[in-house]
């Protein structure tokens, strides 16, 4: 009687296993890729059909004319804070802009930029000309996780440099983005960190002496016995270890950085057409933005029904090949509806938190990250970062972007320090207009105005200064 009770679970298991398993392949490509998948599968499987009418994905109601379907998004009862987003399988996308701004910035994806070079392009400005050849050795001894392989003395004998040399291009890698880069353990990894944390935070009290003399014991969670080692208490142990999930990583080279994450794919995405268009319906300031998903075969593609009937006529012997058929194609088209049902939820809520960016610029940007939009749509973050993953979206003024940067955090940060150092009159320090960023209510520390100018190709100051020398001469 229990074996009967439990045969179901084991045979529904693997059905849910490869739903979610399809369900996340695709959520993961592009509007491109899966248009070429579903092609692949359609010539295939003769179970599946594509209808002629096309269909709203939601109500299922024929309509004939492009846009929105009538029925789902009624026009005059639309909030003016609340998008219109609709799913269309239109293949007719013509690019709004094709000015030159907009193939340099669509051609810039061609490019694949390593985590050495990300991290020297940041530092170069900083470092001197003969240092260079040691950062560039430097950075070409990291392992996968951003750490040096080699042992530093190693460095200053191969370049015939004293160890403090050394140790000053280390620490100038160190500290760029992604922070303890470079770093010769995970431990100095995650002090640097801490280092640079506590610029512009508070961190817990005992928190490096942790690091260095317990790293062992808060690996293995004895937070009693650690705490007994430096003489605190336990709960103040325990804070710690909070505080380090939740702000460090001892591997930088597996945090995010750039628009590349490492272990990805080593083709980079080339935005040529986008997976979303967003438009505001008229010109007017509350107009509501209109977002157009775009999801091949959306509402035209289903399980032909004939095939669904003749397979009880089929002759025995393709009686399970016309099964497993029927059941590649059931799933295909579960997936495909799940996916874009997890796309549209996130692009409504990107263009409800984002509003003001997508209107008005990067300025405008709201600081959001994956795992807090993954936690309000009530999914995994790892589902979200898949449905952000390789995605682009055009903009209302014409320019097609990466959808990640609607999570970039420190583009309001670039952006606020970009427009300070063109409107100054004299080359100002990192440290001048760290202040000024401070004053707008940004509080960042010098080093980090330091990544942030490197990252946006801006010259240190005593440069600017005679760049502006040679312009007047």
């Amino acid at each position: 009687m229990l074996q009967t009770q439990l045969r179901p679970s084991t045979q529904l298991r693997p059905l849910t296993t490869a739903h979610l398993a399809q369900t996340m392949a695709l959520i993961e490509l592009s509007a491109v890729e899966l248009e070429q998948k579903v092609q692949a599968e359609l010539a295939k499987n003769p179970a599946l059909e594509v209808k002629d009418a096309r269909r709203c994905p939601v109500c299922k109601r024929q309509y004939a004319d492009k846009g929105p379907c009538p029925r789902c998004h009624p026009a005059q009862t639309q909030q003016p804070d609340q998008p219109i987003v609709f799913v269309s399988p239109r293949y007719d996308f013509v690019h709004t802009r094709r000015d030159e701004e907009t193939v340099q910035e669509r051609d810039g994806q061609l490019a694949k930029e390593d985590l050495p070079t990300y991290v020297l392009k940041q530092i170069a400005p900083e470092l001197p000309t003969e240092d260079r050849q040691i950062a560039a050795f430097i950075l070409s001894n990291l392992d996968e996780d951003g750490l040096l392989e080699i042992p530093i003395i190693e460095v200053a004998r191969y370049y015939h440099v004293p160890l403090s040399r050394v140790g000053g291009v280390i620490a100038l890698i160190q500290h760029a983005d992604p922070i303890g880069v470079g770093s010769p353990s995970p431990q100095d990894a995650l002090l640097v960190q801490l280092e640079v944390l506590a610029e512009h935070q508070s961190v817990p009290p005992h928190a490096p002496t942790a690091i260095q003399e317990g790293m062992d014991l808060l690996s293995r969670h004895q937070y009693a016995e650690l705490a007994r080692q430096i003489n605190i208490q336990v709960n103040q142990v325990e804070e710690i270890a909070r505080f380090m999930c939740d702000n460090l990583n001892p591997f930088p080279g597996r945090a995010y950085w750039g628009d590349i994450r490492t272990g990805q794919s080593d083709t980079p995405p080339v935005f040529t057409q986008p997976d979303a268009i967003i438009t505001p319906v008229d010109d007017s300031p509350e107009a509501p933005l209109v977002v157009e998903v775009f999801s091949p075969y959306a509402g035209i593609l289903r399980v032909n029904p004939l095939f669904r009937q003749a397979i009880n006529q089929v002759a025995e012997n393709n009686t399970e090949q016309w099964k497993s058929d029927l059941g590649r194609a059931e799933l295909l088209v579960k997936c495909l509806q799940q996916r874009t049902t997890t796309i549209v939820r996130l692009m409504r809520r990107l263009a409800v938190i984002q509003r003001e960016f997508i209107l008005h610029g990067d300025k405008h940007l709201r600081p959001q990250t994956r795992a807090s939009l993954a936690k309000e749509l009530q999914v995994h973050e790892s589902t979200i970062s898949r449905a952000v993953s390789s995605k682009s979206v055009q903009m209302p003024n014409g320019h097609i972007i990466p959808l990640s940067k609607f999570f970039d955090r420190s583009l309001q940060v670039r952006t606020a320090l970009k427009q300070i150092i063109e409107e100054e009159k004299s080359p100002l320090s990192d440290s001048a207009i760290s202040i000024l960023l401070d004053e707008q209510g940004y509080s960042v520390a010098r080093r980090t105005v330091a990544k942030y100018r490197a990252m946006e190709g801006i010259l240190p100051s005593h440069l600017r200064q005679s760049q502006d020398v040679v312009e007047v001469s």
